[in-house]
């Protein structure tokens, strides 16, 4: 009886190791990739940055595997609700999050409990583009410019609204604070829309926002642009200048917008998946496509999005202490 005690441990032992096997041969081949529907989740409402850069990526992935790629908008929490459903969804390569520097490298250090790790519990696959913030405020606005804009603030008192506390446009504003010595008022909103509302309505003074959720009401002159945080001029908003150039040259902020899978996704699928996306990165159509609404192609590789997002990680954290912003 010990003996076959023993030998059914044996039988037992190698049909689990060989099952594991299987399991790994299967996850880890590439070449089929993908042979099914791959879900992209937005952690954000639909019409923001995120959501634009999800579905032209989306329609552009699809076309090439010849797979359907369908974006859904997972938004609350300041993104953290989508980012956990990624964070525990199989990691074979048909769940991706799309994310950006507001929700990968600020939330750890804004919400004390997160139910996942930023860095642990994802896998980075590419970053897709970068793109500045704009400030923006109404079109009947006793200001225009940036010095204008610090002059009306040190008179008397102008608010400014966000996504909610701790959001990059909160924090933005806070950086425009220190940087120009002026304090705007924080009004904090469940989201950029119903702040732009709130703008437009004539309740608040300025939003910082992403160029590419206010790009339309801008060309249709429902809202006037002050100045953008990137360092640079964006081509096709050619007339908007930057903060660091009305002189403040050190005010540097150009987000990136990027593609995550859950930790454990096999690093071939990965590669290939960075690959195909940088692919369709490259193609002048893209370009011309992501310059409508002020992002540019960014295209790293796995690794160097792992240091970039560790980087944003430190960078961010240090902000966001200074601003005192906390969510529970």
């Amino acid at each position: 009886m010990k003996l076959t005690k023993n030998v059914l441990t044996l039988m037992v032992g190698a049909s689990l190791a060989l099952a594991s096997a299987v399991s790994q041969v299967a996850l880890a081949n590439a070449g089929d990739f993908p042979n099914k529907t791959v879900n992209l989740v937005v952690p954000q409402t639909p019409g923001g940055a995120s959501d634009t850069l999800a579905r032209i990526m989306g329609q552009e992935l699809g076309n090439k595997w010849k797979q359907s790629v369908v974006v859904e908008n997972k938004a609350g929490a300041g993104g953290n609700i989508g980012m956990e459903a990624v964070a525990r969804a199989t990691p074979d390569g048909y769940t991706l999050l799309m994310s950006y520097v507001g929700t990968h490298a600020i939330n750890g250090s804004l919400y004390k409990n997160l139910p996942f790790d930023p860095e642990k519990d994802f896998a980075p696959v590419a970053t897709l583009a970068t793109l500045p913030f704009v400030i923006v405020t109404r079109t009947d606005s006793k200001f225009s410019t940036v010095q204008e804009l610090v002059e009306a603030a040190k008179s008397g008192e102008l608010t400014y609204g966000s996504a909610g506390n701790g959001s990059v446009n909160h924090l933005l504003g806070e950086m425009f604070n220190k940087t120009a010595g002026v304090e705007l008022v924080h009004v904090p909103y469940r989201g950029a829309a119903p702040a732009l509302t709130d703008l437009m309505g004539g309740q608040i003074d300025v939003v910082f926002t992403s160029l590419p959720s206010v790009a339309g009401h801008i060309n249709a002159q429902r809202l006037r642009p002050v100045a953008l945080t990137s360092n640079k001029r964006v081509e096709s908003f050619a007339d908007i200048p930057t903060i660091a150039e009305s002189g403040y040259p050190d005010f540097n902020v150009n987000p990136w917008f990027g593609l995550f899978v859950p930790a454990g996704t096999p690093e071939d699928v990965i590669e290939k998946m960075n690959a195909d996306i940088n692919e369709i990165l490259a193609r002048p159509d893209i370009k011309e496509r992501f310059a409508a609404s002020g992002a540019a192609p960014f295209l790293t590789s796995p690794q160097e999005f792992a240091d970039i997002l560790r980087a944003d990680i430190e960078k961010w954290g240090q902000v966001v202490r200074e601003s005192g912003a906390q969510v529970n």
